[in-house]
């Protein structure tokens, strides 16, 4: 089943449920597929990695917002972002562990032959590509930093 469906499944049942919380962030997330639908060159139908990537962006609003208003000490405004954020974490495959990323970081960076920071760019794109929706863009980059200095 696509990712709209199950978005719009869990809508409906947000609806009977009255959960205003959950209903914003999937009203949030559809509203982004439909954006997406409509931008010039886009096929008829998202594919699955589209909408991942899409939620993904959803996740990281949510975590980003959710992380300054708890620095600016403003609980009250981070606590619906946090409940947002794991309403839509639910769409997302699960996340690897720190470890089994490196692990793939380590086997680019030998499989490319890099050396070096000038490499950075080819490591990541290869690891993204490999993890989509698995990991953290910025955990990768953190991995390949590392490994390449």
């Amino acid at each position: 089943m696509s990712l709209q469906k199950q978005v719009m499944d869990k809508m409906k049942e947000a609806m009977k449920a009255k959960d205003t919380v959950a209903l914003q962030a999937l009203r949030a997330v559809k509203s982004a597929f439909l954006l997406a639908k409509t931008e010039a060159g886009v096929q008829a139908e998202l594919t699955e990695e589209q909408e991942t990537k899409i939620i993904q962006k959803q996740v990281k609003q949510r975590k980003d917002s959710a992380a300054i208003f708890i620095k600016q000490n403003r609980q009250d405004l981070a606590d619906p972002e946090l409940a947002e954020l794991a309403v839509l974490e639910q769409f997302l495959p699960e996340a690897l562990s720190e470890e089994k990323v490196e692990e793939v970081v380590v086997a680019a960076i030998q499989n490319l032959g890099a050396s070096g920071m000038k490499d950075m760019g080819k490591v990541m794109g290869v690891v993204s590509s490999q993890l989509a929706g698995q990991a953290d863009g910025k955990l990768i980059a953190t991995l390949v930093k590392k490994n390449l200095i």
